[in-house]
């Protein structure tokens, strides 16, 4: 899928009117109300002070999009804006190149420059000049912006530096330690509730809301980035991505396990619906007084014919005109798994096949022949296999099917089987302890969230299977339990982040990120 048809398929799955975490979307308002205060203290600023105004903070801190909303709300007909990008103008005469061109100056220099400034004061209007990726910028080229924001009597222009944080201290061995002629304003990140904020403006802007985030998603995306706007518009952007492509698989897997039916489950349908026909038949026939009718798939000849009869699908009548119930017990029967695991809800780790596999039907053994008294001799395993069709119905195994199959199952008393039950507790057990085991852990402190399931075998059989690092808990997700391993335990979510480069690989490709044992223990409890 090219990258065109990849962007095609993003914005059609979610109904989105643009890209929302693109670099360059319409409108200028997606700041939270932090970013708000910034942009007043430099309207402020820029009106009654005489200083250089600078801007910092790191890459995608926002500095870009506060320049934008700083041109987008200065009134056009009071204010010339010239916005300068440094990466391109680097030394003092292409920069002032770039000015006298943007003012309509005769000459690329200071004066002229501050000519011009001055006859457009004159009409009523104010000059402010924006250097975006300002950290490029040579010594030269600082020392004349500096002189350009002094001014002179007759006029000066309110100029505005946006750069990251190694700006400021290059502008101060610039100037006197007496005297103030810039101020720097530092950029902070979003706490959460903000980054909550900023991803609903711009949910918003492309025609959808943060309801297509959980709060779980909410968090991971502000805590791998840090809380700044840049870092949170590529994980929102890799969350939504993830998040479709986990719901078109679930949608694929519902369109092959609903209505479609492999041909080999049809056939063993057909099958059995022979069988029963074929049965009732032979109940009906010429010989009623039979108490039960056994038949037999013999092993495969290339000229002999297959008669397929009641016993052969483990059909038996007792003289009665109603069946007796298929020995599902039985495991000689075929067994369809698939449809059935779906149907229960299984994980794709308990399905074991999706076609149903018919095994070879041995002829029985007839361990007692005396009780059907028949003109014919007794029925020996040898002479069985020449004729293959007289033999099956008069070697009868009705008795070991229908009577003495189910009684000898009592005599075997002990139940190991009961084995199973007895892990039953012990799995209970592992789950209190788990559960012990996150109240035990400081509110502070943070866990890697590392797998989640709707199975809870699959959950606990992933963290046993990996060390006893990993601790698994149960929370209500979406209105449906999900059960949640987590790895470690660290005293900040640093620490938890640094960690995860020594995971497995394996681990590491479902993404983990920090949780706080705060918010574990609200959602433990919500579980319960």
């Amino acid at each position: 899928m090219t990258s065109l048809h990849a962007d095609e398929a993003f914005l059609s799955h979610f109904q989105f009117s643009h890209d929302p975490f693109a670099s360059r979307v319409p409108g200028f308002k997606f700041f939270p109300a932090q970013r708000k205060p910034v942009l007043g203290q430099l309207h402020h600023l820029a009106r009654y002070s005489q200083l250089l105004l600078v801007v910092s903070g790191p890459e995608g801190s926002g500095k870009t999009l506060l320049r934008q909303a700083l041109v987008a709300s200065t009134n056009k007909q009071a204010v010339h804006n010239l916005v300068v990008s440094a990466q391109g103008a680097a030394g003092a005469t292409a920069l002032l190149a770039q000015i006298a061109l943007g003012l309509n100056a005769l000459q690329a220099d200071i004066g002229s420059i501050l000519s011009q400034v001055e006859q457009l004061a004159l009409t009523g209007r104010e000059v402010y000049l924006m250097v975006d990726d300002a950290e490029h910028l040579s010594e030269a080229a600082l020392e004349a912006l500096l002189l350009l924001a002094a001014g002179n009597v007759e006029g000066r222009p309110h100029v505005f530096l946006f750069g990251d944080v190694t700006l400021a201290p290059r502008l101060e061995s610039l100037v006197d330690d007496e005297e103030q002629r810039f101020h720097v304003i530092e950029l902070q990140p979003y706490d959460q509730d903000e980054t909550r904020e900023y991803l609903a403006q711009r949910l918003e802007g492309a025609g959808q809301d943060i309801a297509l985030l959980s709060d779980e998603q909410v968090e991971a995306i502000h805590l791998r980035a840090q809380g700044w706007p840049g870092a949170i518009n590529l994980v929102a952007h890799e969350t939504l991505i993830d998040t479709m492509l986990a719901q078109r698989r679930v949608t694929q897997r519902k369109k092959h396990n609903g209505l479609s039916v492999p041909k080999k489950t049809v056939l063993a349908l057909a099958l059995v619906a022979l069988g029963v026909g074929a049965a009732w038949v032979i109940r009906s026939g010429d010989n009623p007084a039979q108490d039960m009718v056994v038949a037999q798939l013999p092993p495969a000849q290339p000229d002999a014919p297959v008669i397929v009869t009641a016993e052969s699908l483990g059909v038996a009548f007792d003289g009665s005109t109603q069946s007796l119930p298929l020995p599902m017990d039985d495991p000689a029967l075929p067994l369809m798994r698939e449809p059935l695991a779906q149907a229960a809800g299984l994980d794709e780790s308990a399905e074991s096949a999706d076609e149903v596999i018919v095994p070879e039907v041995a002829p029985p053994e007839a361990p007692e022949p005396e009780l059907k008294p028949e003109p014919e001799p007794e029925p020996e395993p040898e002479p069985v296999s020449p004729p293959p069709v007289v033999p099956a119905p008069v070697a009868p195994a009705p008795e070991p099917v229908a009577v003495a199959a189910p009684k000898p199952a009592p005599k075997p008393t002990p139940k190991p089987v009961a084995k199973p039950p007895v892990k039953a507790p012990a799995a209970v057990a592992k789950a209190a302890v788990a559960g012990d085991w996150y109240a035990g852990q400081a509110g502070g402190h943070y866990a890697l969230q590392v797998f989640g399931s709707r199975s809870q075998r699959a959950a606990q059989d992933f963290a046993r299977q990996r060390g006893d690092e990993y601790h698994s808990f149960k929370k209500i997700h979406q209105g449906k339990p999900l059960y949640v391993v987590t790895y470690g335990t660290f005293s900040t979510a640093g620490a938890a982040r640094a960690a995860i480069e020594t995971l497995p690989a394996q681990v590491q490709a479902g993404k983990p990120w920090p949780r706080s044992f705060a918010g574990i223990a609200k959602e433990i409890a919500q579980a319960r």
